[in-house]
């Protein structure tokens, strides 16, 4: 193990005494720090097995089954291979092709895809105030029919991303900066800054910020949220975030004043949002199936949005930043403009300056979830990294 650097890894995750054996993870505030620290420490340990050429394979057989009702690249991939490393047979629900089509009720299909399931993984980002909910709904309904005896197990379902958080993301990045910095105590007091950025498009969640500051908060950062007036986050969220940082020795603070937010900036993060009563508005439209007012709507939020062009990170602003060179961050895909859109959150130059970083930023995905699934469903799951690392049993043979 030594040659891992895995002892010191491991130590620290029996000293962390976080049990997450069956239980679902939706929301990264409804966990301790010692659990969001033994799923940082198992996410590592699951890297370093990886880049030593080691199998993470613990399951002889299982489903991880994914429910996306969204688009997704980087998380659909990240949740399939870490799925895979374990182990478990990625299934993904594509429901047009399902009887939820013919009217299945949400508590007949969880329990029908969960008879030899491991895991669910949902992304429901859509709807505000239904995404959230709709994964709750999944979990009691598995819940039940575990307890009823239908279910010889109880699959953990995980949060993909929904209308308030996307905790495999928001982890990753914490993993990053925990990289990039020197280690968790590297975090404290540093500033961060979640602005929005201008987007073509109208109507992108707000699960990046509203994790973000609903973690990071946690960890004694100076954390800063910038947006035009108007483009406001869940009140909950916020005034969570800002409870958060004043129980953990950080700042908090809202901007409307983007270049003001850049100033001595050590970590940036400019990611569009639509705004909150926008997205309100858009799931009553989508629930009514009303397509004229929904077009109406996209009209005026695109003119909104064009109003605040100059919300761009661009090497003016990087200039600003503390030595000039913050890092950048973003969940990706992000909208470059002269690349991806004539104009966007990120100007060309900037973003090609940190496209290998967002890349490593990313490459945690896949070790977050895979954690998350370890740490749900593998009995002694400390014991079980020591046994893989012991093992030496080669990725490929």
């Amino acid at each position: 193990m030594k040659d891992l650097n895995l002892d010191a890894k491991l130590r620290e995750l029996d000293g962390a005494k976080a049990d997450l054996g069956n239980r679902d993870f939706l929301l990264t505030w409804e966990h301790s720090m010692a659990e969001i620290r033994s799923i940082m420490l198992a996410a590592q340990c699951l890297r370093a097995l990886h880049e030593s050429g080691r199998s993470l394979r613990v399951f002889d057989t299982g489903l991880a089954v994914s429910i996306f009702r969204d688009q997704s690249t980087r998380t659909r991939f990240s949740f399939a291979s870490a799925a895979t490393a374990l182990g478990l047979t990625p299934s993904d629900l594509d429901e047009a092709k399902s009887q939820i089509a013919h009217g299945e009720t949400v508590r007949e299909t969880a329990v029908m895809i969960s008879f030899l399931a491991e895991v669910i993984g949902i992304r429901d980002d859509i709807y505000l105030g239904e995404g959230n909910r709709y994964m709750r709904e999944v979990a009691a309904a598995v819940q039940e029919g575990y307890e009823q005896g239908v279910l010889v197990q109880r699959p953990a379902v995980i949060n993909l991303q929904c209308d308030i958080d996307h905790p495999t993301q928001t982890l990753a990045d914490l993993l990053h900066l925990e990289n990039r910095c020197g280690g968790l105590d590297g975090l404290r007091g540093r500033k961060f800054v979640i602005s929005w950025a201008y987007s073509p498009s109208y109507g992108k969640p707000l699960s990046v910020p509203q994790g973000l500051i609903g973690l990071l908060t946690r960890f004694g950062m100076d954390v800063t949220l910038a947006y035009p007036e108007g483009y406001d986050l869940l009140p909950d969220v916020v005034e969570r975030a800002g409870r958060q940082a004043a129980a953990n020795g950080g700042a908090f603070r809202i901007s409307h004043d983007m270049a003001e937010a850049f100033d001595g900036a050590e970590i940036v993060y400019p990611k569009s949002w639509a705004p909150m009563q926008v997205v309100r508005r858009r799931t009553e439209l989508l629930q009514k199936e009303d397509r004229a007012g929904l077009l109406e709507l996209e009209k005026a939020c695109l003119a909104e949005n064009a109003r605040h062009k100059t919300w761009q990170c661009d090497e003016a602003l990087m200039k600003r930043t503390a030595a000039g060179s913050a890092l950048y961050m973003h969940c990706l895909p992000a909208d470059i403009s002269d690349v991806s859109c004539p104009q966007g959150e990120v100007s060309r130059d900037v973003f090609e300056h940190y496209r290998l970083e967002t890349y490593h930023e990313a490459s945690w995905k896949p070790f977050v979830i895979a954690a998350l699934i370890f740490l749900a469903r593998v009995p002694n799951p400390r014991e079980s990294l020591r046994r893989l690392a012991g093992a030496g049993t080669p990725r490929i043979r």
